[in-house]
């Protein structure tokens, strides 16, 4: 026997290192995953095809992360360096290097859960109050007379606001009210600095709440809801312009309107001062040319009237030649009266004979008319056609026999005389009228 060979052990199993990588990988995929780690973000790096790469570390520990760009998507704040957060997701190894690290399914800042559903809970509960009401809403200013500003003294925000307002109105006075952004007593601060500008005699035209970003813990400040109800009694529009464009306050909801970031809502009031130096040329021109085109047609009146008016010689010249005319046709008309009136006598001599002829004619033959009219309505041309005319004793004339009774005595007119009659009762027909013997 072999001595070498008897003395061997069987030794460790030989892997291949990509083999190795994917069962350890599938040991910590069936030991720990899905896993929840809270920690303190560290190189945050967001590369250009929208995946993130940091480390969680704390004082003990550090793990390397990657975020890839479906989770990152996903995100409603920015996350930094120093975050405190807390991610979901899956251990597993990097094979090409070998190493450890967690891919993140979703992240969120440490303590936000509780403080989220607090923050929930109290917007609901002012929004149901009518505290962010759109009716209520003021519009800003287009030319603020002054500004004023809440901040704490020391923030970043600050210098961003100033330096906007500075660059683009710099004739604009800025109040400024400081005040704590962040810690316990915060929120008093920021009461007691919007209630001084409030009162503030001249008054500002507009006010800027405004803070850089953070957390939630550090924004909570401005979730106060005394800073609510101070905000919505401003007399005055109201810009909130807390943290990034990601971050969403209570004071964001009350305000008037709400500032992505503090510079937003300091060019949110400051129109640049060209701009409106641009506007005032354009209607300075505007205005000169109004005012030419009025002079050149105020000119142009003056020297129509003036054509119209002339010499004071010729305008008397003009005048007196119309009363010449006037005196002519004064003296014509005259003449011409006189020569008709003159004319009339012996016109009237000449004609009268004739006129007197004509008219004796016509009134005769209006004579003769009516005359024939009066000898057709004479009843005796009736009577001389067989006709008779009955009267009663008083020379009533009778037209119908219920006028006449039996015995009644009646006179018959023909167109020689008259005959007496006397009624005699006749049939069942009518009356009789007999000869008296």
């Amino acid at each position: 026997m072999n001595l070498r060979e008897s003395n061997s052990a069987p030794g460790p199993r030989i892997w291949a290192v990509g083999a190795l990588c994917r069962a350890v990988a599938d040991a910590l995929d069936a030991r720990f995953n899905p896993v929840a780690v809270r920690g303190e973000i560290s190189g945050f790096s967001r590369a250009s095809s929208g995946h993130c790469y940091f480390s969680l570390k704390d004082e003990s520990g550090q793990l390397r992360c990657a975020m890839f760009r479906r989770a990152a998507g996903l995100l409603d704040f920015s996350p930094r360096d120093g975050d405190q957060v807390e991610v979901r997701g899956r251990l597993a190894v990097y094979e090409p290097r070998g190493d450890l690290q967690l891919v993140v399914e979703s992240l969120r800042r440490a303590g936000q859960g509780a403080l989220f559903e607090q923050f929930m809970q109290r917007k609901a509960r002012l929004e149901a109050e009518g505290l962010f009401d759109p009716a209520r809403k003021r519009t800003l200013p287009a030319m603020p007379r002054a500004v004023g500003i809440v901040t704490s003294l020391g923030a970043a925000a600050l210098h961003d606001v100033v330096t906007a307002l500075r660059r683009r109105v710099p004739h604009i006075p800025v109040v400024l009210a400081p005040a704590a952004v962040q810690g316990a007593g915060a929120p008093a601060e920021l009461v007691r600095a919007l209630q001084s500008l409030y009162r503030l005699e001249p008054a500002v035209d507009v006010i800027l709440l405004v803070r850089g970003g953070g957390s939630i813990e550090d924004l909570w400040a401005f979730n106060d809801e005394t800073l609510a109800r101070t905000i919505v009694q401003s007399p005055v529009p109201l810009i909130s312009g807390v943290g990034h464009e990601t971050d969403f306050t209570i004071a964001d909801f009350c305000a008037d309107l709400r500032a992505p970031t503090p510079t937003a809502a300091a060019e949110l009031v400051s129109a640049p001062r060209d701009l409106w130096l641009g506007a005032l040329d354009l209607l300075d021109e505007r205005l000169g040319d109004a005012l030419g085109g009025r002079i050149d047609a105020l000119g142009q009146r003056i020297d129509q009237a003036a054509g119209r008016l002339g010499r004071p010689s010729s305008l008397v010249a003009r005048q007196q030649l119309r009363l010449a005319h006037h005196a002519q046709r004064l003296r014509y008309a005259v003449l011409s009266r006189r020569e008709r009136l003159s004319q009339t006598p012996r016109s009237i001599a000449a004609d009268f004979p004739l006129r007197l002829g004509r008219a004796l004619v016509q009134r005769r033959e209006r004579l003769e008319r009516m005359a024939l009219r009066l000898r057709l309505l004479d009843p005796a041309l009736v009577l001389q056609r067989g006709y008779a005319w009955l009267t009663d004793t008083d020379g009533h004339a009778i037209v119908s026999a219920t006028q006449l009774a039996a015995g009644d005595a009646v006179k018959a007119r023909l167109a020689d005389g008259e005959v007496d009659l006397t009624v005699t009762p006749g049939d069942a027909t009518g009356t009789r009228l007999t000869l008296p013997r």
